[in-house]
């Protein structure tokens, strides 16, 4: 792993040196190289605002320079995968991904990519720290408070020989520290929230006494996942009352409403409160189960938000799930069939009551976990049609898969427009599974293919 980081390193920096130059103080360049791609495309927010979408070029490729943009945190997406980037006036980044493993592989090189290695390296590091910590939960508080502050004072340690060899700007600090600081406060919120609700108020008082070191309204935080990720769970302690059990209450529409009471009273900053609202109105909405529940909960979102377009947005999720509801006719997109044709996804069910599931190309572990069950399903439901259906535009190596897989090209199909077709069929997650009838009208909008209980499901269809 190690030397094929190495060899991914200069054979960037060989590019880099041949094709850029230093850049104007006032100046930002990106560009990059992804290899193994899932799609042509690559796409830079900033914020939830796309500032650029990229055609990679025949080498796989892109690149701008940009003379207006404002320093700050951005997000580098290449679906159906993302990563976190700080870019600042004066920089000259080269970004080179491998799709097939996106975070192990990103290595940057250029001016910028010190801070920006920094955050991979975190982000790969404490990854590796959470599957570890996860089986320390049965740990007594203060057993897991030290091993937290140990786990602190190591990344800490790392941050400071880092800012000692780079001038780093103030928001560049700020950004480095959070990326370790954050994390932590987030695994104790967590770690309190799973087993701390009958806790004394002398215990609270002495467990929570990190929470007086952190910042509670930075706009300059507001998009960065490892912050944004400490205030929700520091939110869902504070809404959950004592001897509450978090996984029985977190997925009601009640405690959500509770969630942004306590938004409204404890974080300040209008970007940020305005994003986290955003935040707690998709998970409310994403709760299917709720639905009859969501014209309550969006009258008092309305009043915590003040952004015209993040309100537009979550009443236009809400609509999108109400076109997904069962009886009614599947909302038609494009789909790409084996052949690379185009053709309408009305013509799915070709007569029979039809189960449709996803994949992607960079999961294949996935993929072929997902064609085992459908081949058990088969059995099972002969009568039942399956079809699979690709998030990304199909490729020779696709190809070259589902004939080893010896996979029936008749029944696959890929999406054009990944960003079009989830929002149509709301499609959040990659387990997610659609039944339709024979004339292409929802039975279940949002089966869980996964699930141990599906089968139950297609039992009650087949009925």
């Amino acid at each position: 792993m190690v030397r094929a980081r190495l060899i991914g390193y200069f054979s960037a920096v060989l590019f880099f040196s041949c094709t850029t130059k230093e850049e104007p103080l006032n100046r930002i360049f990106l560009g990059g190289q992804i290899i193994n791609p899932s799609s042509r495309t690559v796409t830079l927010y900033q914020g939830n605002t796309v500032v650029e979408t990229f055609q990679l070029d025949d080498q796989l490729r892109f690149k701008k320079k940009y003379d207006s943009l404002a320093s700050g945190i951005f997000k580098l997406e290449h679906l159906p995968e993302y990563q976190t980037l700080l870019l600042e006036k004066g920089d000259s980044l080269w970004v080179r991904i491998n799709a097939a493993t996106f975070d192990e592989s990103i290595v940057y090189s250029g001016s910028g990519a010190s801070k920006n290695n920094f955050l991979m390296e975190l982000f790969l590091r404490q990854e590796k720290e959470n599957q570890y910590l996860s089986t320390k939960y049965s740990s007594n508080k203060e057993t897991f408070s030290r091993l937290l502050d140990s786990l602190l004072i190591e990344k800490k340690n790392l941050w400071i020989g880092m800012d000692s060899l780079n001038k780093l700007s103030p928001i560049a600090q700020k950004v480095t520290q959070a990326a370790y600081i954050y994390p932590y406060a987030t695994i104790r919120e967590r770690y309190a929230l799973l087993r701390g609700s009958l806790w004394t108020a002398s215990e609270d008082s002495l467990y929570f006494g990190f929470r007086k070191y952190l910042n509670y309204g930075d706009n300059d935080l507001a998009f960065f996942d490892p912050y944004i990720n400490y205030i929700l769970n520091f939110i869902n302690k504070k809404a959950l009352d004592s001897g509450e059990s978090y996984f029985r209450t977190k997925q009601t529409t009640d405690f959500n409403i509770k969630r942004l009471e306590v938004l409204d009273q404890n974080v300040s900053g209008n970007l940020l409160r305005n994003n986290l609202a955003r935040a707690i109105a998709f998970e409310e909405i994403l709760t299917f189960e709720n639905h009859a529940q969501h014209e309550r909960f969006l009258q008092f979102y309305a009043t915590v938000n003040n952004s015209p377009i993040y309100l537009a947005e979550v009443l236009d999720l809400h609509n999108d799930i109400s076109s997904m509801e069962p009886n009614k006719p599947l909302p038609k997109i494009f789909l790409q069939n084996a052949a690379r044709d185009t053709v309408s996804s009305s013509s799915l069910a070709k007569g029979k009551t039809t189960v449709i599931y996803f994949w992607s190309q960079t999961q294949m572990n996935h993929y072929r976990n997902t064609l085992e069950r459908v081949k058990n399903f088969k059995a099972q439901f002969p009568q039942l049609r399956f079809v699979g259906i690709c998030i990304q535009p199909f490729n020779t190596m696709v190809d070259e898969v589902q004939k080893i897989m010896e996979v029936s090209k008749e029944d696959q199909y890929a999406l054009l427009n990944f960003e079009n077709a989830s929002k149509a069929w709301v499609l959040t997650l990659l387990n997610k599974a659609i039944i339709i009838d024979s004339n292409s009208r929802i039975i279940q909008g949002f089966g869980n293919f996964s699930d141990t209980d599906f089968g139950t499901t297609l039992s009650e269809v087949r009925k």
